[in-house]
């Protein structure tokens, strides 16, 4: 139930065979091929008396345009009558097949402003039913587009192109038909989007003739606000991106501008630190044009300049140390109270009435004393090399310095003080006691040293030499130079055993010098035969002094055998 009954068999129009070998009913017809006993099965059938052929289904064109048969005739005793004709049934064509785009949606380019016949694309269809008949004749035509026409299409061939001049980026696509019967049969619709290449024909436009904007004095990078631009090109496009220059009013380059891509936007940003107390507003001319130049004959924009007026607004500024590091130097043992120098801060903030006061940041020996109003700084107790708190005869202190606004802003500066050595040390002999050969020549000479407190170039070379108070010690004693620390004492006649105190006075080459009287305990002992001190006698005389001459150079000398080796 419900399914659709086949069709009643039709005659074909002159289909009829006939044989001229017999008399009517004298003869059985029969037909095979495609359409009959070959696939597809069924769909012809012949009387076999009267030699009609019939129609038993509904037949497509677009599936089988003919069927060649071959039509027998046989007598009633199954003897063939003559050869086997060709019967060829033609399937004449009906218009039962649409047009059909070979795609839905076309696409072409084409430059905006195009001049008219500016060939876009072409569009093309298909039609299943006979080529050679009007039912496959096609006819293209345009459904809709925007607004004035812009768009043409060929009807025969569908190829679309611009018809008029002013060709916008604005204006819609267009929508192309396609139908068959020469454009008066069935028909069908496809989408054809054009995208319009974009052309430099507009140029950016200013939404206003004067922004404003204010700014914090000393921010550098900061972005200070925004000019507003408007382009009717393809956004994100060359042709659409603003290129911002300052003309005027920012002659020291304080201030840079750019363009932000995805808003367009001219962003005005601080390059330059500025300062309120020197100028506390700018007025700036801006211009803009695009990246790219315009096309020739596009009208320019009324509004390519615009003023941006920029007010500095004050903030407190921190104090400013103009000398940092402050080198200054101070005598070696300088009394406490001693005025070191006066370290003072300055204010930016001179339209502020603000005061700075002063302290001590950092002062490890707590050798400094600081006026908090005027920042003197004077010594609180002596300082003397050598010190801990010396850095290669350098003390470093730190100052800080602090206005009272809200909230109080600071700086910090350098102090570093030289303490400038002081020549306030005399030379000390070193040892004060040695021991020598009671014999001149051979063992009878003695090595003197000295050491002194102070540090270059207060200290050696030293000078040796016998008390001048006391003249007559040239007599049996000599002191020579031996380096720039040491010197050489030396018997001048054979002395006998005992001890015997020399006064001697040793000066350094500070400036201006310092010298001293001391005395050198010096034993005078028995010589041996090699010209040393008898066994025993050095031993016990030498506990705790001295070396004698002698004995140093076997020791320099068992140091060069031992180096040498």
């Amino acid at each position: 139930p419900g399914a659709r009954p086949p069709p009643a068999p039709a005659l074909l129009s002159s289909g009829q065979i006939k044989s001229d070998k017999q008399q009517p009913g004298g003869v059985i017809y029969s037909i095979k091929g495609p359409g009959v006993d070959e696939e597809p099965l069924g769909i012809f059938s012949i009387d076999k008396f009267s030699g009609k052929v019939f129609l038993n289904a509904m037949l497509d064109r677009e599936e089988n345009d003919r069927f060649r048969l071959k039509a027998f005739a046989l007598d009633l005793g199954g003897v063939t009558l003559e050869d086997p004709t060709d019967l060829e049934i033609i399937v004449v064509d009906q218009n039962d097949n649409r047009p059909l785009f070979r795609q839905d949606v076309f696409t072409g380019h084409v430059v905006e402003g195009a001049e008219p016949g500016t060939c876009v694309m072409t569009v093309e269809a298909t039609d299943a039913d006979d080529p050679e008949t009007d039912n496959a004749a096609l006819r293209f035509s345009i459904l809709e587009q925007g607004a004035g026409g812009m768009f043409s299409i060929n009807a025969t061939t569908g190829e679309i192109c611009t018809a008029r001049p002013g060709l916008d980026r604005e204006e819609p696509w267009v929508g192309p038909c396609a139908a068959d019967m020469s454009g008066d049969g069935l028909t069908t619709t496809a989408t054809a989007v054009i995208y319009l290449e974009d052309i430099n024909d507009n140029a950016p436009e200013f939404t206003k003739e004067e922004f404003s904007m204010e700014v914090e004095e000393q921010a550098a990078g900061l972005e200070v606000g925004r000019v507003l631009v408007h382009d009717k090109d393809l956004a994100g496009s060359p042709n659409w991106l603003a290129k911002f220059t300052i003309l005027e009013g920012d002659p020291e380059g304080a201030f840079a501008i750019h363009t932000d891509p995805y808003t367009n936007d001219g962003v005005l940003s601080v390059a330059k630190p500025l300062d309120h107390e020197v100028r506390d507003r700018f007025q700036l001319t801006v211009s803009v044009q695009n990246q790219q130049p315009l096309e020739p004959g596009a009208p320019g924009s009324p509004r390519a300049l615009a003023t941006v007026q920029v007010r500095v607004r004050d903030v407190n500024e921190a104090p400013v140390f103009r000398e940092n590091p402050r080198r200054v130097s101070v005598p070696e043992g300088a009394p406490p109270g001693t005025p070191v120098t006066t370290y003072t801060a300055s204010d930016p903030d001179t339209r502020q009435l603000q005061t700075l006061t002063y302290a001590l940041l950092y002062d490890p020996a707590g050798w400094l004393q600081l006026d908090p109003h005027s920042g003197t700084v004077r010594t609180k107790r002596e300082l003397r090399h050598p010190s801990a708190f010396l850095q290669g005869g350098w003390y470093i202190a730190l100052v800080l310095a602090r206005d009272d606004a809200e909230p109080p802003l600071s700086a910090t500066g350098t102090l570093s003080i030289e303490i400038l050595e002081v020549n306030d040390h005399a030379p000390l002999l070193q040892p004060p006691a040695g021991v020598v050969c009671g014999r001149p020549g051979r063992g009878g000479s003695l090595l003197l040293g000295a050491t002194d407190d102070d540090r270059p170039p207060h200290g050696a070379p030293f000078h040796f030499q016998l008390s001048p108070q006391h003249p007559q010690l040239a007599r049996n004693w000599s002191i020579t130079r031996f380096n720039v620390t040491h010197a050489v004492l030396a018997v001048l006649v054979e002395l006998p055993e005992g001890l015997y105190s020399l006064p001697l006075l040793l000066r350094d080459s500070g400036t201006p010098p310092r010298e001293q009287q001391q005395l050198l305990n010096v034993s005078v002992c028995p010589c041996g035969r090699d010209g040393t001190c008898e066994d025993g006698v050095l031993a016990a005389a030498t506990a705790g002094v001295g070396i004698t001459l002698e004995a140093l150079l076997v020791i320099l000398g068992s140091s060069t055998l031992l180096l040498r080796e």
